[in-house]
């Protein structure tokens, strides 16, 4: 108990201490405390020019995270060869060119990937304790892993948007057959798909009528939608569409052979589908259901002839 009074006096003359030199004044009676030499700092450091202050004025992601960007998208540019940001930038218009995703983004996200995925499991392994040989291939495979993890997603964003794409043409196409006979002309009709639609069909189209608004013509317009997609379908429709505008057949014509020929290849590959089915099946069937049926009709089997052996 005496050691805490004499431990809070010895704080309380501190503080008295501390307050007397804060609020005390020199013999000329000019304020000069600590206090006010700290304000005078501050103020000094706040009152700095703009040029001093602009570079601790930007946010973090463009003093630190931009230029580590630039880096990395350098560093993956020289390792994927120069044409690899025309590769990159075909696929990104494939897949639809994804919110936020750039050639620069992608570069940058393989070598990002593939550094960060390398240490996590180099820890992941030294706290497992794994051998050297699996944990080099661990090791390997994380990092190969996280180098080609954006052209994967990119693969998969790809492959989903032309699956889509290829179901939504042959309704589309029927509304732009109603639309044309019911008096519309093609670029109305091709609008009218783009409204009341949804999906990347419809975006596409969408972009086939601003580009034909800022200037381009119908013909090329539709040869950039051919040209931002793999499905073979859109590029014989656009195909189609191209030939017909140029030798001046009646789109309405031309349109009704497409829907019928789209629904058709639909029901094919709904058939093709079908047929697969039979070969698929073949690989559970053997390795998961006969192994199961052999111990439900063989099994009792084998344990009275266990049993009847035992006994001799």
């Amino acid at each position: 108990m005496t050691i805490l009074l004499i431990l809070g006096a010895a704080l309380v003359i501190l503080a008295l201490v501390l307050v007397s030199a804060a609020v005390g004044t020199t013999a000329g009676g000019h304020a000069l405390s600590g206090v006010d030499k700290s304000l005078a700092l501050v103020r000094a450091l706040t009152q700095a020019p703009k040029e001093l202050a602009q570079e601790y004025d930007e946010p973090f992601g463009d003093r630190i995270m931009a230029p580590m960007q630039k880096r990395a998208s350098q560093l993956a540019k020289r390792l994927s060869g120069s044409d690899a940001p025309e590769r990159i930038r075909r696929k990104l218009d494939i897949a639809g060119n994804p919110a936020g995703w750039t050639v620069e983004r992608v570069l940058a996200g393989k070598v990002i990937g593939a550094i960060a995925l390398f240490f996590i499991s180099l820890a992941l392994t030294e706290v497992m304790g794994v051998g050297f040989l699996l944990r080099l291939v661990l090791v390997g495979g994380a990092t190969v892993a996280g180098w080609f993890g954006p052209n994967m997603y990119l693969y998969q964003r790809t492959y989903d948007r032309s699956n889509r794409m290829q179901r939504e043409l042959p309704d589309a196409i029927d509304l732009m057959t109603i639309s044309v006979e019911s008096g519309l002309a093609f670029d109305a009709s091709v609008r009218q798909v783009a409204m009341n639609t949804e999906g990347p069909l419809a975006e596409e189209f969408s972009r086939v009528l601003r580009e034909m608004q800022i200037g381009k013509g119908r013909a090329e317009a539709l040869r950039g939608l051919a040209d931002r997609t793999n499905v073979a379908d859109v590029k014989s429709f656009v195909t189609a569409m191209v030939q017909a505008d140029s030798f001046g057949i009646p789109i309405a014509n031309v349109l009704r052979i497409q829907s019928s020929e789209m629904r058709t290849k639909r029901r094919q590959r709904a058939e093709e589908k079908a047929q697969k089915v039979p070969v698929k099946i073949t690989v559970p069937l053997i390795f998961c259901i006969l192994p199961c049926l052999f111990i439900v009709v063989m099994g009792p089997a084998a344990i009275h002839i266990m049993d009847s052996l035992a006994g001799m």
